[in-house]
């Protein structure tokens, strides 16, 4: 074991000195007082020991110590009885160094198992704490105060087995005198209150408490012993990691379990949760524990608590605010005199505000007060290192068990949904969870005066491609299928044989001509159930018709049992079109959301549509302007000129070809949509707005009026309007963007054929610039649009 003096090389006020003065006057008392067998035992050890004057007046080189191992187990015999010795876990110490010495045969035998090079000291006991608790040794024990700075401290040592074993160490210091040098500084109270709300400032603490400036003349006895079931710790734990919420029963058993833990009787617990979101204090959604904090409000803004240094202090440094008097702290901080004139008006004369946090979230404060002044102070509060972790873990574990009861009503009753108006169904199912007497009702999810963006790249004549490619694949089985039954008619005349030719041969004939809606069930019907039964019949377990059918099914797909060759090439081409279309966009609009928070969805038919929603009820926290529906909507076009180039690099590589349109649709009324119950899913909401939903619906098929020309085309952006202030908006966007190189020169113009019910529709046409594929610089706002026409100008 490694030498455990090396503990004594900390910096310390106190200048440690082994005696045992205390002992040999307990003796010389026996001595004088007593008779017969004690009396003379006392004697013969006084003889022994006055040999030895060092052992009365101080050892300061302690291999003395080996040196009169056997004198001093004689002078401590019965502070350390033989008969426990190989039970209890004993030893003579100085308390907080780590050195021991006259241990018990038990200690002995923990240390040799721990292993010759393992090196005993405190756990997380580092070298401001033992400053500080020195110096708490000496106001205890010099000044007569009576400063709780009992902290459970442990050592960690390894078995024989290398399992760390945890010893829970507890210190008599009977022995012991503290003793001021020519060095020490007499303390005032005013030195002592500044100390007492000062735990954390070591320089300060060296001030008052110069190093070496005090003598500890005697010894302490420490007591260990396994502390890993501690049955304190065990209630405690007990009770937080109860499966119920925190009920009134449970609050009162965890401030019972503290008042015990701090000694102080009259001591309240609170809590209070954080929204870091919006910078707020609000009651916690469980249970009936109380807020100090808030005490008869719901929330209140942060900074108006606390101020800003306060927070970032508790926050980011993870510290706790420790008011060991409110009253006097009230009078020399005046500027904060609004919450502590709240702290005073329940009777809280000192508090600890501890941050619980867990993996860098912040859940709230934790909340100590007593209606005594000092009695919660910056000593004290370093028992919540210990207990902290426990009430993390379970605070944790309510606000998951919340979360996840939260969610289960938003997946039932909602939707997976947008995380930009997540607020709203968050709102109404913590709402619903605590309305406890009107748990069948669910309100409508509704937002009014957004205004609406949608836009979509579409695959070019997908319906007619998707045809082809059954087309292909049906005419290719039905030759292969002609090719088998010919050669097995050759061998056996069946007229069963002959008729499937017959049949065969006119779904040829039948699939030249245009496919029908039809077609394709009826064939693959046909196949799968009458043809395919008829070559398992003949396909034996040899000869060359088993190597014909088994090679006719070996080109079929395992799952259909069908041909499945130009069908696969362009539901994998649609497929990644699709989600490669679909990736841009998810991307690009994690980005759009920094701007202002809008509603955004999208939908995989054949291409990619989206829908996008905005205005001051999506995010009702911030301020709304119009420039933010300016910003997405130049940034809704960028986006389709880059999901356009996207496509243009991947189309080399897709395995069926096929082109893609894209279209905006600009609509520049505000309107409400209404989260649909039914369908799960929002929608605009009245008769008036759904003439939007209809021209979305019907438009990317339209065609230019008066002509059979698509107003969509390949390599294009059509953007359709109604109104002449939306042509001049989005020509500055268009002429914009063809100055950055992403857009052709020529814009169209040009009236849609009327729709149903919608008349009045126009567009503009400007193609894509796929040169411009390769652009570095990001993406371009509307301030970027405004700087560059005023430069211009």
């Amino acid at each position: 074991m490694k030498k455990m003096e090396e503990g004594l090389q900390k910096p310390s006020p106190l200048f440690p000195v082994i005696a045992f003065h205390g002992v040999l006057e307990t003796l010389e008392n026996i001595a004088t007082n007593e008779e017969g067998y004690r009396a003379d035992y006392a004697k013969a050890l006084l003889d022994h020991a006055n040999q030895f004057p060092e052992l009365r007046e101080g050892i300061t080189d302690f291999s003395l110590l080996e040196k009169h191992k056997q004198l001093i187990k004689n002078l401590l015999a019965d502070l350390f009885p033989t008969a426990l010795t190989n039970n209890e876990i004993k030893a003579a110490t100085m308390p907080f160094f780590n050195l021991t010495f006259n241990r018990t045969a038990r200690f002995d035998k923990i240390l040799n198992e721990a292993g010759v090079d393992f090196g005993m000291s405190i756990r997380n006991f580092d070298d401001h704490q033992f400053y500080v608790f020195c110096g708490c040794l000496v106001l205890n024990f010099y000044y007569g105060y009576h400063l709780d700075f009992s902290t459970p401290l442990f050592y960690d040592i390894p078995d024989a087995d290398g399992i760390m074993r945890h010893y829970r160490i507890l210190y008599n210091a009977d022995f012991m005198d503290i003793i001021p040098t020519e060095r020490a500084v007499k303390l005032t109270k005013e030195d002592v209150d500044l100390l007492i709300d000062n735990f954390d400032d070591l320089e300060l603490w060296k001030e008052k408490f110069p190093e070496g400036s005090w003598i500890t003349k005697g010894f302490g006895i420490v007591s260990l012993f396994d502390a890993t079931t501690e049955s304190a710790i065990s209630n405690l734990k007990g009770n937080l990691l109860a499966n119920d919420d925190f009920n009134e029963t449970t609050e009162g058993n965890i401030e019972s379990i503290f008042r015990s833990i701090y000694k102080i009787p009259d001591l309240r617990i609170g809590f209070t949760e954080v929204n870091t979101e919006d910078n707020v204090f609000t009651v916690a959604p469980f249970g009936n524990i109380k807020s100090h904090i808030l005490t008869d409000k719901s929330e209140i803004e942060c900074n108006s608590v606390l101020c800003n240094e306060t927070l970032d202090d508790m926050l980011t440094k993870r510290k706790y605010l420790i008011i060991s008097d409110v009253e006097r702290y009230r009078n020399e901080n005046p500027d904060e005199s609004e919450f502590l004139d709240h702290l005073l008006s329940q009777n809280i004369r000192s508090c600890i505000l501890a941050p619980v946090l867990k993996n860098d979230k912040l859940y709230g404060f934790i909340e100590m007060v007593s209606s005594r002044p000092q009695e919660l102070n910056s000593i004290n509060a370093n028992k919540l290192d210990y207990l902290l972790p426990f009430i993390t873990d379970t605070i944790e574990r309510y606000y998951g068990e919340l979360q996840n009861e939260i969610d289960a009503i938003i997946q039932n009753e909602y939707t997976a949904i947008h995380h930009s108006v997540y607020w709203k169904f968050r709102e109404e199912a913590l709402s619903h969870i605590s309305n406890k007497s009107n748990r069948d009702a669910y309100k409508e999810i509704v937002f009014r005066e957004v205004y609406p963006l949608y836009g979509q790249i579409d695959v070019k004549g997908s319906s007619t491609a998707r045809n082809e490619s059954t087309e292909k694949d049906l005419a290719l089985q039905v030759t292969k299928l002609l090719e088998l039954f010919r050669f097995i008619f050759k061998q056996e005349k069946l007229p069963l044989i002959e008729q499937h030719i017959y049949e065969l041969e006119s779904i040829e004939e039948d699939l030249k001509k245009e496919l029908k809606a039809d077609t394709e069930a009826t064939v693959q019907g046909y196949i799968l159930n009458e043809v395919h039964p008829v070559l398992q019949h003949f396909d034996s377990p040899n000869g060359e018709v088993h190597d014909k059918i088994a090679t006719y099914f070996k080109t079929l797909d395992n799952k259909i049992k069908m041909v499945y060759d130009s069908r696969k090439d362009f539901d994998e081409t649609l497929g990644l079109i699709n989600k490669h279309m679909a990736n841009v966009l998810d991307e690009k609009q994690a980005d759009a959301q920094s701007f202002f928070p809008h509603y955004y969805e999208r939908f995989k038919t054949d291409g990619v549509e989206h829908n996008l929603y905005i205005g001051a009820s999506i995010a009702p926290k911030h301020t709304y302007s119009p420039l933010y529906l300016n910003n997405l909507r130049l940034w809704q076009l960028q986006v389709m000129c880059e999901m356009e180039n996207e496509y243009y690099k991947l189309k080399p590589s897709l395995p069926y070809e096929l082109d893609v349109t894209s279209l905006i649709l600009v609509f520049s009324s505000p309107i409400s949509i209404r989260f649909r119950m039914d369908e799960k899913r929002f929608d605009v909401d009245g008769t008036y707005n759904a003439r939007y939903e209809v021209v979305k619906k019907r438009i990317d098929k339209s065609n230019i009026k008066g002509t059979k020309e698509r107003i969509t085309q390949k390599g294009k952006i059509t953007i359709v309007y109604t109104q002449k202030k939306e042509e001049t908006e989005y020509r500055r966007y268009i002429q914009f963007l063809q100055h950055k190189g992403m857009l052709g020169n020529v814009i169209e113009t040009f009236d849609v054929e009327d729709l149903q019910g919608v008349t009045g529709l126009k567009a503009l046409r400007v193609s894509v610039n796929y040169s411009g594929n390769d652009r570095q610089d990001g993406t371009y706002t509307y301030e970027d649009l405004l700087k560059e026409l005023s430069e211009s100008k």
